[in-house]
């Protein structure tokens, strides 16, 4: 797997678009989660603790399930520079409404927003108003549950897999709050 960002984009273009955007860490840690074993049976769950990571930005869009996602070295200006940069290139003939939250690189005075791309700041502490939440909750339960990785290439590639099997319709349905859909 080569170390350079990872793509991902489904793109139909020409519009207005809200899209919640974040970052997620997935890695070689990882933390035991339930699972079915026989009754009377203690199930056995792998655990470990390497601290190495790679990070997803990502951009949905509520409406028609359309999303993009860059797997990225670390999280700070320069990917959310490139993150942005890569997005208002997927969605060229589109104006985006980001929704982020308050991380330091999503409000740095060194970001270089597109001109097809506004960002509108989330209140401090409400990771539940942002929809994009739980496509990382869903691509952890598909994807990384209970399951340790040798190497970061593995994880990288167990990422890219998870992340290409989520289709629009199951994004609709994860994303698709009422207050979007009722403004566009």
């Amino acid at each position: 797997m080569k170390s350079s960002p990872q793509l991902f984009n489904n793109v139909e273009s020409g519009k207005v678009r809200l899209m919640p955007m974040d970052e997620a860490g997935f890695g070689r840690i990882n933390k035991p989660k339930n699972c079915w074993c026989p009754l009377g049976v203690r199930p056995v769950v792998p655990c470990q603790y390497v601290r190495e990571y790679r990070y997803v930005f990502g951009a949905v869009d509520p409406c028609d399930g359309e999303s993009f996602f860059l797997i990225m070295p670390r999280c700070d200006t320069e990917c959310m520079n490139l993150f942005l940069q890569k997005l208002s290139e997927a969605f060229q003939n589109d104006y985006i409404l980001l929704l982020a939250d308050g991380a330091a690189w999503h409000t740095s005075n060194a970001l270089k927003l597109p001109p097809n791309i506004e960002i509108f700041k989330l209140p401090p502490a409400t990771p539940e108003m942002n929809p994009i939440e739980q496509i990382w909750k869903e691509i952890r339960k598909i994807g990384f549950k209970n399951e340790l990785f040798n190497t970061l290439a593995d994880v990288v590639d167990r990422l890219c897999e998870t992340i290409c099997s989520l289709s629009n319709d199951i994004i609709k349905s994860i994303t698709g709050r009422d207050w979007i859909l009722n403004c566009f």
